[in-house]
């Protein structure tokens, strides 16, 4: 996706934005949602002018959201995908507010990195379900020491719960009816999103280094809501709940 100014040709950056939430939403129509309740719930218990980590922020779709909302806010993201940082990168260039760190989740002395020792608010979706339950837990343990008190964390993934089967068994097979719908009416799927992301001329190196990296995919776990807020609260938080849920996803937040 490239866009032409003058004589100089650039990539346009807004558009992989686009096309990346629209590739999202096939799987989660109801993303924005989740997000509207993130950023409430960060305003309700930092205000409006926090200090964010992004984590595992891919293209920075929690940052574009946060700083629309809040334009005094300061972000850093941080992941290890070289091509969804590339657009991140892209996007955000200029943007003092802001900021990118490539790091390993799974390397134990990822928070080094971090250019603050602490953070208002850290803000992961739909990524820690790459994680097994060890690795996230060990995670959490890690997230807590860079939570200011008071501050908070807050996660929106895939979790479920397995003591419903039939309510599962049923939500899905209707998801997976709506999503086939949607892939005949022209939606593209991770697959196919990737593919053209190999065929761009500026995110071809980064999306051959990222698959090195992660192969096809790698699904970790998906344990239910009430573990992930069992679990941040063992590891230093001093309240974790549920604040939004979906039939299969749900946004959990712990404050230190």
């Amino acid at each position: 996706m490239t866009t032409t100014t003058g004589t100089t040709p650039g990539t346009d950056w807004a558009a992989w934005q686009k096309s990346w939430d629209r590739q999202q939403e096939w799987y989660m129509p109801d993303r924005e949602e989740r997000f509207r309740v993130m950023l409430d719930m960060v305003e309700a218990l930092v205000g409006p002018e926090p200090r964010i980590l992004d984590l595992a922020c891919g293209t920075g779709t929690i940052t574009a959201r946060l700083l629309a909302r809040f334009p005094k806010a300061v972000s850093t993201g941080v992941d290890l995908d070289p091509a969804l940082l590339a657009i991140a990168e892209g996007t955000f260039e200029g943007d003092d507010r802001v900021s990118f760190v490539t790091a390993d989740l799974k390397d134990p002395d990822w928070a080094s990195l971090l250019p603050y020792d602490s953070y208002d608010a850290v803000l992961t979706a739909t990524a820690l379900h790459w994680l097994h339950s060890e690795p996230l837990a060990a995670l959490y343990g890690r997230i807590a020491g860079l939570v200011r008190d008071g501050g908070v964390f807050m996660n929106a993934d895939h979790m479920i719960d397995e003591t419903t089967p039939r309510i599962n068994a049923a939500e899905r097979a209707q998801r997976h009816a709506r999503m086939d719908q949607a892939k005949k009416d022209g939606a593209l799927d991770w697959a196919q999103w990737w593919e053209l992301a190999a065929a761009d001329p500026v995110l071809a190196g980064p999306t051959a280094r990222r698959f090195e990296i992660y192969g096809e995919h790698a699904d970790g776990d998906t344990p239910s809501a009430d573990w992930h807020a069992r679990v941040l609260r063992e590891k230093g938080f001093g309240e974790a709940r549920t604040v939004w849920r979906s039939p299969s996803d749900a946004l959990v937040l712990a404050v230190k």
